[in-house]
Formats: C-alpha cells, sequence, structure tokens
C-alpha cells in the first residue's frame, strides 16, 4: 500500500511504516489543485493544510484513509469522505502545548512591550522610563474562548501567572466553570466585558465562524490584550483592524485572511502597520517538540489501522449505529455459510449496518452478529434456518431502537 505524505511533516517516525510494506512517498509541494492527480494508487493520505476535496477523492479509488496531521479537519471534505467509505482521522492536542506557550508569549510581551522596548534598545535609546510602568499579569482577569485542548492549557499557564480565568466555551456550563474555579462566561460578548487578555482557542466551523464579532470586540475595556493563535476567520477583521487603534487594543496574531501556502514568501498585513502589536507568521504549533508528537500520532494511526482494524481519532464513523435489530447466527464454520444468510437478508431488503463474527475453539461453529435495518419477517428466518450449516438464529432488538 502506498502512503503519501502532501504536506511538510516530520517524516522519521512513519519510516518504521516500511517494515509493514508501507511505501511512504513525500510530496509537499502538492496543492488543492494538483492533488486529485496524485492519489491514484494510493491508500493511506496524510496532509496538514493541504485542502482534501470532494474532486480529489473522486480520483481515490484506492483511499482508504485521511490523516489530518493536526487537530481539526476543516481543509478535508470529510462529508464526502464519509459517502465513498474513507476514514479521516486527526492529531488532537498534540500542539496544545506549543500553542499555548506562543499565546502567553504574547500576552507577556504585549502586557510589558518587550518588542518595542528591544527595538529601541537596538536603535540605541535606553528607555527605561517609557517602558518601565506596565501594568503586569498578577491579579488581571483573562478570558479563554474555547476549552478544548489549547484552552485547557493556556488557562493552567495563566493561573501560574496569578491571573483570574474566565471561560466561555459551548461545552461549558456554570456548574462544571465552578468545579473548574473558574468565571463562567454565558457569551463571548460577555466574556471581553470582563478581560484585561482575552485569547482565542476555538475550531473553526459554521457556527464559530465570526464569531468574535464587533459587538463583541466593542465590549472589550479600553487597552485589553486580545491574542489570536487559532484562525483568523473567527474575527470580524474589519471591526478589529477599526476598533485595536481606538480602543488602545494591544493585538498578537498568529493566524490571518489569505495566508501564503510557501513557507518563506512576500506577505503584507495591515495589522503590522499598528501600534502595540505582535505578528507572527502562523508558527504557534510549529516547535520541533509539537511536530514530533504529531507525526508520532500519524505514524500511530496508521499503524493501529493496518495491523489492529481500527482508526484511533476517527471523525466520520456513527457514535451510535443506525441499525434497529440484530440477527444473532450460529452455524458451522464452512465456505459459503455465511454467503447464504447474506443472500437471503439481500433478498428479502433486509439492509445489513455491522457485522461481528466470533469463531469458537476447534474452528468448527461460529456465532455471527448481523446489525440490520429492520425486522427480518419470519419468512426471510424460516430460509436462512432451513440451510443445512446453521445451528440457531434469532432476532434481538437493538436497545431504545425499535
Amino acid at each position: 500500500m502506498r502512503l503519501l505524505i502532501a504536506d511538510p511533516i516530520d517524516t522519521q517516525p512513519l519510516e518504521e511504516l516500511r517494515v509493514l510494506g508501507i511505501e511512504v512517498v513525500t510530496d509537499p509541494s502538492l496543492t488543492r489543485e494538483t492533488l486529485p492527480a496524485a492519489l491514484s494508487g494510493v491508500g493511506i493520505l496524510v496532509v496538514r493544510g493541504t485542502e482534501v476535496t470532494a474532486e480529489a477523492l473522486d480520483n481515490a479509488r484506492e483511499l482508504n484513509l485521511i490523516v489530518r496531521a493536526g487537530g481539526g479537519t476543516g481543509n478535508i471534505d470529510v462529508e464526502a469522505a464519509s459517502a465513498r467509505g474513507i476514514y479521516v482521522a486527526n492529531c488532537p492536542g498534540k500542539n496544545a502545548a506549543a500553542v499555548a506557550e506562543l499565546t502567553m508569549a504574547m500576552v507577556l510581551a504585549l502586557d510589558r512591550r518587550l518588542v518595542d522596548a528591544s527595538a529601541d534598545f537596538v536603535a540605541g535609546r535606553w528607555e527605561r522610563g517609557k517602558y518601565g510602568g506596565e501594568a503586569g499579569l498578577l491579579g488581571r482577569h483573562i478570558g479563554v474562548a474555547g476549552f478544548g485542548a489549547v484552552g485547557q492549557q493556556v488557562l493552567s499557564r495563566a493561573r501560574a501567572f496569578g491571573m483570574k480565568p474566565h471561560l466561555a466555551s459551548r461545552g461549558i456550563s456554570l456548574a462544571k466553570a465552578q468545579k473548574l474555579d473558574v468565571a463562567y462566561a454565558p457569551s463571548f460578548e460577555r466574556l471581553a466585558s470582563v478581560s484585561d487578555v482575552l485569547t482565542i482557542h476555538l475550531p473553526l466551523n459554521p457556527q464559530t465562524r465570526g464569531a468574535i464579532s464587533r459587538h463583541v470586540l466593542e465590549a472589550l475595556p479600553h487597552e485589553a490584550i486580545v491574542v489570536n493563535t487559532s484562525r483568523a476567520e473567527l474575527f470580524d477583521m474589519d471591526a478589529l483592524l477599526e476598533l485595536a487603534p481606538k480602543k488602545g487594543l494591544r493585538l498578537g496574531l498568529d493566524v490571518f485572511g489569505g495566508e501564503p501556502r510557501d513557507p518563506s514568501a512576500a506577505f503584507s498585513s495591515p495589522f503590522a502597520k499598528l501600534p502595540n502589536v505582535i505578528c507572527t507568521p502562523h508558527i504557534g504549533g510549529s516547535t520541533r517538540q509539537a511536530q514530533r508528537a504529531i507525526a508520532e500520532e500519524v505514524t500511530r494511526i496508521v499503524r493501529s489501522f493496518l495491523t489492529e482494524e481500527d482508526v484511533p481519532n476517527v471523525v466520520n464513523v456513527c457514535a451510535a449505529s443506525p441499525a434497529r435489530y440484530v440477527i444473532v447466527l450460529r452455524q458451522l464454520d464452512k465456505v459459503g455459510a455465511l454467503a447464504n444468510t447474506l443472500n437471503v437478508l439481500k433478498r428479502h431488503g433486509i439492509n445489513i449496518e455491522e457485522i461481528s463474527n466470533t469463531v469458537f475453539d476447534g474452528a468448527k461453529a461460529t456465532c455471527t452478529k448481523l446489525r440490520v435495518s429492520g425486522r427480518p419477517s419470519e419468512a426471510c428466518l424460516k430460509e436462512i434456518g432451513a440451510f443445512q450449516e446453521t445451528l440457531r438464529v434469532d432476532v434481538v432488538p437493538m436497545p431504545n431502537k425499535a
């Protein structure tokens, strides 16, 4: 089987897959437009930022598994993959510490104006009076939007600096916030209003796109610090550009709209011209530690898929089976025995959602559980029971389904 890596990642951990007969091919130059032609003969695809479209999957007849080397799957058409029976998995949380470290580095640098102070020093100016009166972080309020792996890491680091945490997240209730010993904010607007520092750690989806709206930004206190190491699309960027100088906001931005794919390219942003701004080129999760952890997780997912028939971190498998009944079939372990039953179910219009099979000691008999869409008729069961290989057939309703 061929494994294609379509983005620059740490490939060293994946080398061990070669002992499983995997041909590892790397082509980080691939793009949304060129990927479809490259998928011929590929069984496993690993991507980081390359977009995987439905068109690409149409040309991927042999593709079994797509692994996103990072958290989220926003660059993959998961619905199209599901319709073609292709597993999609990701590597959540493996770069969370790296992103949290950059987040707090930006908070510290913005609070103490380290970039400006260093620039003045390099230019030959000693400006102790100018930079020696900043607020500091101890006892100040930090608002964390989103409480996934990165949000949790940021919260723990903010506590270490003696900050008072506030939290707004779809998965957090008032009761859970109280257990976490954090202040609960019922909305992002409320969170912003109480935050000396606001940091965003949300996944990008239709519900969160533009979630940090003009109203949220207007609710921020004057001279608040705002950090975004997640996705630019979470913000109303036009409103942020307008309001930042009016409210004296200090911005730490690691993500931008229209980022170049090339790791070294010309790029400009109007935010770079604002005062009290730190801009970095989307490096949040790009420490060597994080990249090695992600590569090791990709390797674990692929190895498990190949050797254990399991896909860790899979995102497109039904959490609950659509089956309503289970046909429990005990039969002799002979060639064609199960095929006979499957043919009967087909004639009677019974769709099989899942199958599991157990072979007993001696390999003379098996027990097969067929999870099916509807209850088989008595005539159908009679046909199955009439086969010489059939020992017993029963039908059991799925819990809370029938």
